[in-house]
């Protein structure tokens, strides 16, 4: 017997745990080398875990929903079984390799394929809303892989009709059912339609750190606001002469955030204190432009970073950021492409936000919102005439940028964006 270690992975400095997400292996199934055994979320990425060697899985030590930390024995794997041999349950809750024997604890919501006294196998969630509910495992009939028992499963077996009580029975209050889908599952709005049911879904790790992020941004930033608003038609005439050759030539179609970044970069030139973020009582300028672009994905908001964009052309700017897209997509984000950044833009405006005010992405020390595009009557030379108006809103800590600085920083974007050749000519 040939056995293989199959660890945690190293997580990013600033990662001190992570959450196991979903095993595609049992104990007993025959892996490939590199194959992909079970996903990791941080609370910046889902990184995948892939098998070290090819061989059979003997042994999972960690289960879904455990917390793991970088280097943590996850399962192993033997190179010289063979496939659907005997093979060691998983646990219930990570182990170290090297503990002493424990008894066995009572089977709760978190262990993995907890047996069920009818012999039926109820998945974590599922296990959970069966004791919710006071709900034996044979009253529930399991349609998931081996006969396993699914959340789908114990909803159906709630729903299902109940036999009248007799006349003489007092009626009672019907107890709330509480959905509990899989952590990283989406909310179904159908099941939230008809009657008053609850849906409690855990926090993803990603969710949390953002919603931990941001109450910390506005606990210590001195956060202020300025707006001004920008004549978009100057960009939207060029994007509209070169757009076709543009894809033709690069293969990647002209958008508008290559024009916002480069205006944006322009500005931090001009008053680098907008690029700066603050260390204690210390200010640290940045000599570098890495741009961060809050891009929305399936798990939540996270903001990819465009470095050294001050040397990247409009069209590495836009085919980075449809990279950046698709991978937020498909979850395959790196922690080196989601880490650092001295400046940021988010922009709302794809949503149809008109206008908004940012809330700063620390140690950041300014962001820029920008909103949906609009026609508008504006005043030019004295008469009311029809424009492609957009507000820009920047978001600064005052306790390093005064008003001055942030305004004229804000300017300098709109005089860039309504007349783009000072792009060209760095004006």
């Amino acid at each position: 017997m040939a056995i293989v270690d199959v660890v945690v992975p190293q997580l990013s400095e600033s990662v001190a745990e992570a959450t196991l997400l979903n095993w595609y292996k049992k104990p007993g199934d025959a892996v490939k080398r590199d194959e992909n055994l079970i996903d990791i979320e941080t609370d910046k990425v889902v990184l995948e875990v892939p098998a070290p060697q090819a061989g059979v899985i003997v042994e999972i030590l960690c289960a879904d929903g455990a917390t793991v930390v970088a280097g943590q024995l996850l399962a192993k794997i033997d190179t010289e079984a063979v496939a659907g041999a005997s093979a060691s349950a998983p646990a219930a809750a990570p182990a170290a390799a090297s503990a002493p024997a424990a008894p066995s604890p009572a089977p709760t919501a978190a262990t993995i394929a907890a047996p069920a006294t009818s012999g039926a196998v109820a998945m974590p969630s599922a296990a959970k809303m069966m004791a919710e509910n006071n709900l034996s495992s044979s009253a529930v009939a399991g349609t998931g892989k081996d006969g396993r028992i699914t959340k789908g499963d114990v909803i159906a077996a709630v729903s299902a009709p109940k036999p009248a009580p007799a006349p003489a029975a007092a009626p009672s209050a019907a107890k709330p059912v509480s959905l509990l889908p899989e952590v990283s599952a989406p909310l179904d709005p159908s099941t939230l339609i008809e009657g008053r049911p609850e849906q409690r879904v855990p926090m993803s790790r990603l969710r949390a750190r953002v919603a931990e992020r941001l109450v910390q941004s506005q606990q210590t930033n001195a956060i202020l606001t300025t707006f001004n608003e920008v004549n978009m038609k100057p960009v939207m005439d060029l994007r509209a002469k070169y757009k076709d050759k543009f894809e033709k030539e690069h293969g990647a179609k002209l958008g508008f955030m290559g024009f916002f970044v480069k205006a944006a970069v322009a500005a931090l030139k001009k008053y680098p204190v907008l690029n700066a973020s603050v260390d204690g009582n210390d200010i640290v300028y940045h000599g570098y432009f890495d741009i961060g672009i809050a891009v929305g994905s399936p798990r939540g908001l996270v903001v990819p970073i465009l470095r050294n964009a001050d040397q990247m052309s409009i069209a590495d700017i836009e085919m980075k950021i449809a990279e950046f897209g698709q991978k937020a997509k498909d979850g395959k984000l790196s922690l080196d492409e989601l880490t650092g950044g001295t400046f940021s833009i988010s922009n709302g405006g794809v949503f149809g936000s008109m206008l908004s005010t940012p809330i700063i992405n620390p140690p950041q020390s300014a962001i820029l919102g920008i909103h949906a595009t609009k026609d508008r009557a504006v005043v030019e030379n004295g008469e009311i005439v029809i424009r492609p108006m957009n507000y820009l809103a920047m978001s600064y800590d005052h306790r390093i940028i005064d008003g001055r600085e942030a305004v004229l920083g804000l300017v300098a974007m709109k005089e860039a964006l309504e007349d783009p050749a000072r792009l060209l000519l760095d004006l």
